[in-house]
């Protein structure tokens, strides 16, 4: 893992703390003398665990000289402007140190790379464009791009440092081990004794109902392939029924019917019905009871021949 710019290497002699710029005007940089808070040793600096190791990849840049790691804690910090920074002399110097890696060090660097590198290029386009007064939706919606890649940063910082966090709870964890020992002996007094209940003959049948060759369960298909209905039946059906009573409700017309295909069909029968001008319908309110007449005057069985044609091809 990459060491911080402000941190010595265990190999190198201690020096002074390098001042750190402060966010001003865009291209200004003021140095700040470190307060003793910055330079006072963190916990995690404490403790017992090995030091990250200086190895990493590093870019050398006019604005900044140091880890990537850490270009990328300045940026998300806004300490360090993206329009500073020449993404392509990165993508170069990247470039170059995957060539030192192992094939399998290189996949894994170049992955994560890719995607940190992304979003630094739609940062840095939406930091170039003109910060004028929004006059369209358009550019809007490149203020929120923008968020949204800065949240995408952030979050793949927050990761890293996960990553990192569970890296030193293994290595710290792996010290640690269990020791198996047997029951105490006033336990094990204690626990009764096994005691057989069951004879051979019980065993035998116990293994016989197991052993025994189990129904093939059979899975019905009726729900998925139920039969058809014809229009033109149910158009019948409701022609007498109408014809009998004169006037009846749709509740009326479907009652004793269980099967909702036969409901469906008779009330497109009606609709088919209501087209040919054979039957009127009232409903005083929405979703209320559905009234049907019989208005037709002159209807014959030859009538039905041609009803509902269209829904049973």
């Amino acid at each position: 893992m990459p060491r911080c710019r402000g941190c010595p290497s265990p190999s190198s002699p201690p020096s002074t703390p390098r001042p750190r710029p402060t966010c001003g005007s865009r291209g200004s940089w003021s140095p700040v003398a470190p307060s003793p808070e910055n330079t006072a040793p963190s916990p995690e600096d404490t403790a017992p665990e090995n030091p990250p190791d200086d190895a990493g990849f590093r870019v050398s840049l006019g604005v900044f000289d140091g880890p990537f790691d850490l270009l990328l804690s300045l940026l998300s910090k806004h300490e360090l402007d993206i329009t500073e920074v020449a993404l392509s002399r990165v993508t170069q110097e990247f470039i170059a140190y995957l060539t030192q890696l192992d094939p399998d060090e290189e996949l894994e660097e170049a992955s994560e790379f890719l995607v940190v590198a992304a979003t630094l290029l739609d940062m840095k386009v939406a930091g170039l464009l003109p910060q004028g007064e929004l006059v369209d939706a358009e550019a809007v919606a490149l203020l929120e791009a923008r968020d949204l890649l800065f949240a995408r940063l952030l979050q793949y910082r927050a990761f890293k440092e996960v990553s990192a966090w569970f890296a030193r709870c293994l290595q710290r964890e792996d010290r640690r081990h269990t020791r198996a020992v047997r029951l105490d002996e006033k336990y094990r007094r204690a626990a009764p004794e096994l005691v057989w209940t069951h004879t051979a003959e019980d065993f035998a049948a116990l293994a016989l109902l197991a052993f025994a060759p189990k129904e093939i369960p059979s899975v019905g298909l009726d729900h998925l392939h139920a039969p058809l209905v014809s229009i033109r039946e149910q158009a019948a059906e409701v022609v007498s029924l109408l014809r009998a009573a004169g006037t009846l409700t749709f509740r009326e017309l479907v009652a004793g019917v269980s099967q909702p295909g036969v409901v469906v069909a008779r009330f497109l029968s009606i609709l088919e019905l209501y087209r040919h001008a054979a039957l009127s319908f009232d409903q005083l309110e929405p979703l209320g009871e559905l009234t049907l007449r019989w208005t037709a005057e002159r209807w014959s069985e030859e009538n039905l021949a041609t009803l509902g044609a269209d829904y049973d091809r």
